[in-house]
């Protein structure tokens, strides 16, 4: 893959030796090189370049210098890395330049045999940053936290209409709750609360996952999951099953000493829903998550279950009966329900 690279120095040799000395990777398309003579005439390269990669820049440059540059590429590329390359090595610059977003310090006079080190692990930081965002644009991956490399990418004209885009799909909503651990907050010192629960968490992840199961969100103490795809109703139950096993086998000591052994309960509901980012473009804060009566459901059915209880619709159990052992329950009316629902508990 080649490497896009904009050298930013207002010394006439410099392009004259940057092409004799990487002239057999120019050759070998490993390398391209653009140059600018100073901050400003780079800034108005890069927007005639968005592919760029890496930029090289001195630091004392006429009309825009190399730290007055720095700080202006975030509003222009949030992708491309910055190494400084300067004979200006003292640490107030350098420490400058690091507060300003540069990515590497090389200083002059250059040795090539470094530069290129740095410029290899700088393209292979650039490369992975954009698949990063390309992953999140094709919504294949689920992020719980973005830093503002990918928030001003997200700002980008057209971006939030891409993301916006939604499909209906057939798929599987798992809702688990850890029934009574909120009234633990109020015997336990917090570090401990969310170090419990966070131990749970993870055993419910990993459950999940192992049955190709995503998290959708995390709400308190519950849990939101999604399956798709083929089977993905036998692959929710038996997640549900596995998330049961292993959390209720926890077994912690409450500090007056009596032991806590944590139960959930579980409400799984299967059907058709949206699929997409919901949320506020604007606010550059959107999850890709499922809406729809079938997931308002499944949240319900945990609502009703007991501790320890995995509950199911009728509608459901008629699916899976042949699979899973089920027992009926009752019958109950849930909310915006016309008529009273059937409900069968997964027993194994």
């Amino acid at each position: 893959m080649k490497t896009k690279i904009l050298v930013v120095d207002d010394e006439a040799d410099l392009e004259l030796l940057i092409k004799q000395k990487f002239r057999r990777k120019i050759r070998e398309q490993v390398y391209e090189f653009v140059f600018a003579s100073n901050g400003e005439e780079a800034l108005h390269t890069l927007r005639q370049h968005p592919d760029l990669d890496i930029i090289l820049s001195d630091i004392n440059m006429p009309v825009m210098d190399g730290l007055t540059l720095l700080s202006k590429l975030p509003e222009v590329s949030p992708v491309v890395k910055t190494v400084m390359v300067s004979a200006y090595g003292d640490m107030e610059n350098i420490r400058t330049a690091m507060n300003r977003g540069a990515f590497d310090f090389v200083c002059k006079p250059v040795d090539f045999q470094d530069l290129e080190v740095t410029m290899e692990k700088t393209a292979q930081q650039v490369r992975q940053l954009r698949e990063t965002l390309r992953a999140i644009q094709e919504n294949n991956i689920l992020k719980m936290y973005v830093d503002e490399t990918v928030l001003n990418f997200m700002g980008r004209p057209g971006f939030e209409n891409r993301l916006l885009a939604s499909e209906t799909v057939q798929a599987t909503v798992v809702f688990i709750d850890i029934c009574g651990f909120t009234s633990l907050s109020e015997v336990l010192p917090p570090a401990n609360v969310v170090a419990m629960l966070n131990t749970y968490f993870d055993q419910m992840v990993q459950e999940i996952i192992a049955q190709g199961g995503y998290i959708d969100k995390f709400m308190g103490d519950a849990v939101m999951a999604v399956f798709r795809d083929e089977y993905h109703l036998d692959r929710a139950i038996d997640a549900a099953l596995a998330v049961r096993a292993v959390v209720q086998a926890n077994e912690d000591t409450l500090p007056d000493g009596t032991a806590y052994r944590p139960q959930v309960s579980i409400g799984v509901n299967t059907g058709e829903m949206v699929s997409g980012n919901i949320g506020s473009a604007s606010l550059k804060r959107l999850d890709y998550t499922v809406i729809g009566d079938t997931v308002n459901v499944s949240q319900r059915l945990q609502a009703a279950a007991q501790p320890g209880q995995i509950i199911i619709t009728e509608s459901t159990y008629q699916e899976v009966k042949e699979s899973f052992q089920c027992r009926p329950i009752k019958e109950v009316t849930l909310k915006n329900k016309a008529q009273p629902v059937m409900l069968y508990e997964v027993v194994a």
